[in-house]
């Protein structure tokens, strides 16, 4: 099947991202096996080709508009679900050396098969609690962004996240555009955990009534050893 990408490429050229007939295979095939296996198991709501180049692909790539994505960064997605925001960064950012970590096994078996398919390098998929994994050496302040579109508060959210990056490295959390109340609530967890509120960037996707905002959080000091806490415990009882 022949899938429509004018209107796709058309909006990356106006954020000064190309779009290779490679990347453009990629992403089809990556959509795909979503729709495929979204018949079997629940990976996304979204299942329309022109909905998921917007909601997911469009959306996930939308942050490079104000993070500097061109050099050889680490990046980890923490609660990536079938990928997003993650591997279409990497798809579109080959440079990326990218982790996906998701805490649901059959997720993490998905995305390893369209890794497998797509013969993408420089790209690892991890399974287990962002609380665990971020206690291990091998995860924990290693990576120079963190992002996540995962649907927690913001201040569970910084527990989960700021662990993984090193000083110096950023938090991006995918948020809605109403995000007041969140930002006062979770003050105190982002200092806590070594972070500090750098920016908030709101906009509206290209065409679209759908408003997002990233919110930017730098890592200025290590994260102490009592984060996170033990599993579950971010999101019942959160920072405040």
């Amino acid at each position: 099947m022949v899938y429509d990408f004018t209107r796709f490429q058309s909006i990356l050229f106006d954020w000064r991202i190309d779009l290779s007939d490679v990347q453009r295979e990629q992403l089809t095939v990556y959509y795909e096996m979503l729709a495929e296996k979204n018949k079997v198991m629940n990976l996304t709501a979204i299942t329309e080709f022109e909905d998921v180049l917007e909601k997911h692909f469009l959306d996930s790539i939308s942050v490079a508009q104000f993070i500097d994505l061109s050099g050889a960064l680490t990046l980890i997605d923490v609660g990536t679900g079938a990928g997003f925001p993650g591997l279409p960064l990497k798809i579109m950012f080959p440079n990326l050396n990218v982790t996906l970590a998701d805490s649901l096994k059959k997720r993490i078996l998905f995305l390893n098969e369209v890794i497998g398919t797509l013969r993408l390098d420089g790209i690892s998929t991890v399974h287990g609690r962002a609380e665990d994994l971020a206690r291990q050496m091998s995860y924990r302040e290693r990576y120079d962004l963190c992002v996540s579109r995962a649907v927690a508060n913001l201040s569970s959210l910084s527990e989960y996240c700021l662990p993984f990056v090193k000083q110096g490295g950023r938090f991006v959390s995918y948020k809605s555009n109403e995000i007041e109340e969140e930002l006062f609530a979770a003050k105190k967890a982002i200092d806590v955990l070594g972070g500090r509120l750098e920016q908030v960037i709101p906009f509206q996707l290209a065409d679209t009534q759908i408003g997002r905002s990233f919110v930017v959080i730098s890592k200025e000091k290590k994260t102490p050893k009592a984060y996170p806490r033990k599993a579950g415990t971010p999101s019942k009882n959160p920072l405040s």
